[in-house]
């Protein structure tokens, strides 16, 4: 079984997604059951764009994915990101951001989702997007790890190809004990928040911050169900005052 994530920026506008399209897009999510899918929801709204993920046999894995851009693509406000996808490298432009990791089969299906959300499309994000990763790897209770920056280039199963211009990169962990999943999510976010111009925003949050920054949000996805991290996250790293 993997986890897949599949994030795209389809608001009609540049710093935060509507009630509709969010409302529209998880009405849409049972037609992925339907294909195969063990679970799978909408875990992150980041600004102007939204990852849909989903536990899935690998045998199933290239029609979820196929299923994931066609909620996308119908509830689209904008199809900029749908329209970099291609059947081929020399076509493809900046398009959806795709992240995959396996997980144990003797496990619940639980998970990491983090995504990134930049106004111009600032390419220090893959910097941030690679410590995140390396920030997670090798951690106890890590099965694997996932990041769309490495997907640049290649074929996303079921879907095709985007090109390295594409920007707001999602990063996925798979995590094999549910007490693991504060101190790996603790190590992912310090990771980007160690970065500059990166900001923490809650599930949804617009993107309000100067231009030239990246926000991100980071979700615990466990056994289908969502679970915003910003909040509890940011409550346990507050300096307690004496």
């Amino acid at each position: 079984m993997k986890v897949t994530a599949i994030g795209a920026d389809i608001s009609g506008n540049d710093v935060s997604c509507s009630k509709n399209l969010i409302k529209n897009i998880e009405k849409d999510i049972p037609t992925l059951i339907k294909k195969g899918a063990y679970k799978a929801a909408l875990t992150n709204i980041t600004g102007d764009d939204v990852v849909i993920s989903a536990f899935v046999e690998d045998d199933r894995l290239e029609e979820v994915n196929q299923g994931i851009v066609d909620i996308l693509k119908k509830n689209a406000e904008d199809l900029g990101d749908i329209n970099g996808i291609s059947n081929t490298l020399e076509g493809a432009g900046e398009g959806v951001s795709y992240a995959e990791a396996k997980i144990r089969q003797d496990r619940y299906p639980d998970a990491i989702i983090v995504a990134f959300d930049t106004y111009g499309g600032e390419g220090f994000v893959h910097k941030v997007a690679d410590s995140v990763m390396k920030a997670a790897r090798g951690m106890d209770q890590v099965t694997d790890i996932g990041g769309s920056s490495s997907n640049h280039g290649q074929e996303i199963p079921g879907v095709g190809y985007v090109s390295d211009e594409t920007d707001d990169p999602v990063v996925v962990a798979t995590i094999e004990d549910i007490e693991s999943i504060g101190i790996v999510a603790g190590a992912m976010m310090g990771a980007a928040l160690g970065n500059k111009n990166v900001y923490l925003v809650k599930r949804g949050a617009p993107s309000y911050v100067i231009p030239g920054s990246v926000i991100m949000s980071i979700t615990a996805y466990m056994n289908g169900n969502v679970m915003d991290l910003a909040e509890p996250l940011s409550s346990k790293m507050r300096i307690l005052k004496v």
